[in-house]
């Protein structure tokens, strides 16, 4: 079994909520704290809650609703609270609540007071939707009986929307909690967990997206192609099952968002060819489909970045992982079922290298936002592309002070993401050209490559250790 990699950010806060929790206890009023945890499926946020609470060694509860009926969902937290290490427990058992503000109440009475202690409510969102006026109980709950104990109360959600709406100044629970989102595991995590060379790694977080469970299918070491050639031998890997089981439990059929993700990932990036690709859906049905689909995390849409406004908008697949399955594994699942994911590979061993040049773009410029400023590039606010509608001029990385429509270009960049092709003369003079269809001025001009830089005439050059080094910690 790997050992725990990454989440130091994660785990440092949820310490220092902890601190604050014991720091206060019998010189507080309130010394309860709260934390609002969101992340997508599968991303690993259960695996850091048992960590901390691991390393915390502190009285707790973990419960983690099923999205059943109410009464249910009552019962499980009764058999999660027999489970507990709370000291009191046994009368939680004794009472047995039957509505969920005599069950708040009662777990406000068995929680210590004079020691901090921790409870995990997971899955919240579900209690949200099947239970009526949860967030007003839960606010109550916490306003008049657990914060006036010393405990930190995580409330975890898988759903990024309604994990924000909590939160949000309409809702019975504004400002009771501090938000900590939990994303992927990043390239610089699995350099580390996979024993990675930095370019290895980018290609594994292509594949796996980060996603914990995915990640501890790859054996350290081991190449991308005898990873994947292991999981696709195997029907119910995670890197085959885990998009699945996202997609089913966030789309409903009628909501049309699985149609639309599919014809998102197999490449379409305009509205007109989503649409056509999608089965030809309405135009009012494909606009719900693909804000459910942004407003959950699942979809960026995105503008070309310039001095000038555009109407040019593109969407791709946001995570990453999803974008490598619905690209190569899901049309070819029955092939894969069948044992024959040998003829899935060489699919994607035939289209690898171009699939990879534009995948990889959207992590390039998340690694140079955070690396920059680096004592010869500025400061960032934004690094995104441009393009127009007809593709002649096309910009790999656009540095701004702002978006879609920026006052000051920051640099001009271009990405070749080749194994053994630097980048050189030739593709610094395409840059030039691109440059010169978008800005008279002499913006200062970088590129990023894989396999280093041939030529001179840039003002910044990085290749995969310099961007993984976006993720480590800065040296003071």
């Amino acid at each position: 079994m790997h050992r725990f990699i990454g989440r130091g950010r994660e785990l440092r806060v949820l310490t220092g909520a902890l601190d604050d929790v014991r720091s206060a206890v019998g010189s507080a009023a309130q010394p309860g704290q709260c934390l609002l945890m969101r992340g997508r499926r599968r991303v690993g946020k259960s695996t850091l809650v048992e960590e901390f609470l691991r390393q915390a060694e502190v009285p707790h509860l973990f419960f983690t609703a099923g999205g059943g009926p109410a009464a249910d969902e009552l019962a499980e937290l009764g058999e999660a609270v027999a489970t507990s290490t709370l000291p009191d427990k046994s009368l939680f058992a004794e009472e047995a609540p039957d509505q969920w503000n005599a069950a708040f109440r009662l777990l406000a009475e068995i929680l210590p007071d004079d020691s901090p202690s921790v409870v995990v409510i997971d899955e919240v969102p579900y209690l949200m939707e099947r239970i009526d006026a949860f967030e007003g109980m839960l606010q109550r709950a916490w306003d008049r009986l657990l914060s006036r104990k010393p405990v930190l109360l995580l409330l975890v959600g898988s759903d990024l929307s309604m994990m924000k709406a909590l939160n949000s100044y309409d809702r019975p629970f504004h400002q009771r909690g501090r938000e900590i989102v939990v994303g992927p595991l990043n390239p610089a995590d699995l350099s580390e967990m996979l024993e990675l060379e930095p370019a290895d790694a980018f290609d594994a977080a292509l594949i796996t997206g980060g996603l914990p469970l995915i990640c501890r299918e790859w054996p350290p070491g081991a190449t991308m192609w005898e990873f994947l050639g292991t999981a696709l031998d195997n029907p119910i890997s995670a890197l085959l099952v885990s998009a699945e089981r996202s997609l089913a439990a966030e789309f409903p059929p009628q909501a049309m968002g699985g149609e639309v993700l599919r014809a998102i990932g197999t490449g379409e990036r305009t509205f007109t060819n989503i649409a056509r690709a999608a089965g030809g859906i309405a135009h009012s049905t494909l606009t719900r489909a693909a804000d459910l689909l942004i407003d959950k995390h699942v979809v960026a849409a995105e503008l070309p970045v310039s001095l000038h406004p555009s109407k040019e908008r593109r969407y791709r697949v946001a995570d990453p992982y999803l974008r490598f399955w619905l690209a190569f594994l899901d049309p070819h699942m029955a092939e894969i079922e069948r044992m024959r994911g040998d003829l899935t590979l060489a699919r994607i061993r035939e289209r690898w290298t171009s699939w990879r040049g534009r995948a990889i773009e959207p992590l390039i410029r998340e690694a140079l936002a955070r690396v920059l400023p680096d004592g010869v590039m500025p400061a960032a606010p934004v690094v995104g592309g441009y393009w127009t509608r007809s593709n002649d001029v096309e910009i790999d990385l656009v540095g701004a002070d702002r978006e879609p429509v920026a006052k000051q270009l920051l640099f001009l960049g271009s990405i070749k993401w080749l194994e053994t092709s630097p980048f050189d003369a030739h593709d610094l003079a395409s840059l030039h050209k691109h440059r010169a269809a978008l800005t008279d001025e002499p913006i200062p001009l970088v590129a990023v490559s894989r396999s280093g830089v041939s030529c001179s005439g840039l003002r910044a050059t990085y290749g995969p250790e310099d961007l993984l080094s976006a993720w480590r910690p800065r040296r003071a």
